[in-house]
């Protein structure tokens, strides 16, 4: 093997002599260093002229150092805006006084915590008066005692002294004895004037006002009792550390993270102690502390969410104190909040549409729910449609309520919907609701049926009414705007459906038809002012088609028991993401859950909690608005199917097409309206679909036609479901 020649390699040696020669010394050119240190191509030998021992063989290699890619430095053409992105400058102010709100959550909680300690040691005061006047006695002897063991200076080298005594060191115990006797003389002098200070003091106090004897009084006491009282014996108590707040430190986060046994945490930090950092200081946020976390090299946030129990217990605080979350920037961020007090016990505060006089536009966001540091949080409802899931105590009803209330606000929404689990929650919305159903009897998932398919007529009449107003110039973006939503007649208002436990009615004989249509209902109605609200249990593939969650775009996931439901309703990977609601507890935390679609990232929050007393208030202020508007559902066409006042089967039967196996509704209509046209005069298609809601065994469906050689589809129904439907009619009366 042939070493380089000294010629190509960088005498590094030199280098350093040249650096510490002195201030003389020549400055080296590191990058002429880097490229003399580079090796130089070799010429090519050749065979004939250059001698073949100085030729290298192909064994040959470079004994010297490898290099790794080219010289590394600081890029110096990086433009100056990128590189002050880059640079995060510290706030001038901190955190929690940057607003208001923070501000004031600082001075509740200070405050808070200070009145408490007063309280505290207010109601104690006679004992600790008790304790004082009993230990400032043995203080004063005690006082006393040192103060003349100081004067006689016998402690100071006192055990100098004995060690010279001890070995009979006559010579070294006489000098260090004068040495104290020299630093007693002053120190009596000292002694002798503070006892005349005292006894001219104590004269004064005696010839003064008496309110001077009770300050003196109330100082010297308690310092003559601290001094006289036993070392395990304070004179005040402890205040209780259980229920108060310990402020977050990094300490604290460390060993809380530690706590949790997760190998790759560890490990790191056994390693290096400073695996876990913090990359912006823990402080100040609403009423906690803010932690932001880089985890050690990868250990995900959502992995630490994930064990939110047992950070809890490390951090030695309630369950409902401690809120993880993924923190933005990477997956190895975690934002770890402390609450000052656990959430449960913090009094949300009043949902601000409950204010006299609060009005609600759909088209613009209004407060939904509070974040664990009482942030308000605010949703919309145009253009999106809300999937709320979650397990028996949860809360989601309440959360779904509160949707609805709000857009009783705004006189312009129609509101219809059904609750299919019977007891009703949503009863006292019924003044307000063009259509409301309550149960899970057959007539009632029936009717629930055909409102769907209702919906999926209307979705159909307002495309064409986008149509026509786009062409006029009135739907930019061919969807509804403020303006057309408001416009007198223009059949474009907003229209909330909203469905409670809705698996009730997939997994009933309707399901199947009512998923298909609800999910077309849903990607077609979200441009023509259609919102669907939908509520459910049982978030698996029967009970909510996977067609329908795939197209919700605002989801609220409150306490689930697993995985899979977690992921059913918000979305593939929102549990490896460390958006868990199954951390939630079903009634203790009931209201909590996680919100996605607002933002850009999910988040825990918890739902305004609105009583029926309340609801019912804020449903008299809709009526109210509703009247002035002259909106407000008539009671005698108000959630209540359509009541035909002829025999709509009859007439059916009457006017039905020849032999056709099956038939337009609209066609129907019309053969209708001849046949009685002061009772269906006027009837569209979607009426004619409510007025057969009574009747399940007619299933209004796709009808296809060819008219003038093209393909045609509209809603229509058999011949042999009507002929069916009054066979089972007649029966019913025969029995009757």
């Amino acid at each position: 093997m042939t070493a380089p020649n000294d010629d190509d390699r960088f005498d590094w040696h030199a280098a350093e002599a040249d650096l510490t020669a002195g201030p003389d010394a020549e400055v080296v050119d590191l990058d002429d260093a880097r490229a003399r240190r580079a090796p130089r191509p070799r010429p090519p030998v050749d065979p004939d002229t250059d001698d073949p021992d100085d030729a290298e063989d192909a064994e040959t290699v470079d004994a010297g150092p490898e290099r790794v890619g080219g010289p590394v430095d600081m890029a110096d053409d990086i433009p100056a805006e990128v590189v002050a992105r880059q640079q995060q400058r510290r706030p001038i102010l901190a955190e929690w006084a940057r607003s208001g709100r923070a501000l004031r959550a600082a001075v509740k909680h200070q405050s808070k915590d200070a009145g408490y300690v007063v309280a505290y040691h207010g109601v104690r005061l006679p004992k600790y008066a008790v304790k004082a006047l009993a230990w400032a006695p043995i203080g004063a002897v005690r006082s006393i005692g040192h103060a003349l063991r100081w004067a006689s200076a016998e402690e100071g080298n006192w055990h100098l002294r004995q060690a010279a005594a001890s070995r009979g060191d006559a010579d070294t115990w006489l000098k260090l004895d004068a040495r104290r006797q020299r630093q007693s003389v002053w120190r009596w002098w000292v002694l002798a004037a503070g006892t005349a200070g005292t006894g001219t003091g104590v004269i004064v106090l005696a010839a003064g006002p008496s309110w001077w004897s009770a300050v003196v009084g109330g100082v010297v006491v308690p310092w003559l009792a601290t001094r006289g009282r036993p070392a395990d014996r304070p004179i005040t108590d402890w205040v209780t550390e259980g229920t108060r707040y310990r402020k977050l430190t990094a300490d604290l986060v460390r060993r809380a993270l530690t706590s949790l046994q997760m190998p790759a945490i560890n490990s790191a930090v056994a390693k290096d102690p400073k695996a876990i950092s913090f990359p912006v200081d823990i402080h100040r946020d609403g009423p906690g502390h803010l932690a932001v976390v880089d985890l050690p090299y990868g250990v995900e946030a959502a992995e630490v969410v994930a064990r939110r129990g047992k950070l809890a217990s490390a951090m030695r605080l309630p369950l409902d104190q401690v809120w993880p979350e993924p923190a933005p920037g990477h997956t190895g961020r975690l934002a770890l909040w402390v609450g000052y007090e656990p959430a449960s016990q913090m009094k949300q505060p009043a949902w601000p549409l409950l204010a006299s006089g609060a009005k609600v536009d759909v088209f613009k966001p209004f407060p939904f729910a509070t974040t664990p540091r009482l942030d308000t949080v605010s949703v919309d409802l145009m253009f999106r449609n809300w999937l709320f899931g979650g397990q028996p105590g949860s809360g989601k009803t309440f959360a779904l309520r509160d949707l609805i209330l709000a857009a009783a606000l705004d006189p312009r929404t129609e509101i219809r919907g059904y609750e299919l689990k019977g007891v009703g929650d949503f009863a006292v919305l019924e003044p307000v609701m063009a259509e409301y159903g309550n149960g899970f009897d057959d007539d009632t998932l029936a009717r629930c049926f055909a409102f769907i398919e209702w919906l999926y007529e209307e979705c159909r009449r307002r495309s064409k009414r986008i149509e026509h107003y786009a062409r006029l110039g009135k739907a930019p973006e061919n969807k509804v705007t403020p303006e057309l939503a408001s416009l007198k007649g223009s059949g474009l208002h907003p229209l909330v459906a909203w469905f409670d436990e809705l698996q009730e009615l997939m997994t009933s004989k309707y399901g199947k038809d009512a998923g298909e249509l609800l999910e077309k209902v849903i990607k077609l109605g979200r441009a023509l002012g259609v919102i669907i609200l939908i509520g459910t249990q049982i978030p698996d593939k029967d009970s909510l088609p996977t067609g329908i969650t795939r197209n919700v775009n605002s989801r609220f996931c409150l306490s689930v028991a697993d995985q899979t439901a977690n992921d059913m309703i918000l979305g593939t990977s929102a549990y490896k993401n460390g958006y868990r609601a199954t951390v939630f507890q079903p009634v203790i935390e009931a209201g909590w859950g996680i919100l996605r679609g607002f933002g850009p990232k999910a988040s825990a929050v918890r739902s305004f909690y609105v009583d029926t007393t309340a609801a019912a208030r804020i449903v008299a202020r809709a009526v109210a608005l509703r009247q002035s508007a002259g909106t407000l559902p008539k009671p005698d066409e108000q959630t209540r199917d359509i009541v035909p006042v002829a025999d709509v089967l009859g007439d059916l039967a009457q006017v039905w097409p020849g032999d056709e196996k099956s038939a337009w509704n609209e066609t129907l209509c019309g053969l209708l309206a001849e046949l009685r046209p002061d009772v269906y005069g006027g009837w569209e298609a979607a009426q004619l679909t409510t007025a057969l809601k009574p009747h399940p065994s007619i299933k209004v469906a796709d009808v296809g036609r060819r008219v003038d050689g093209k393909p045609v589809t509209r809603r229509g129904i058999k011949h042999t479901d009507l002929l069916a439907a009054i066979a089972e009619r007649d029966r019913k009366r025969s029995a009757g």
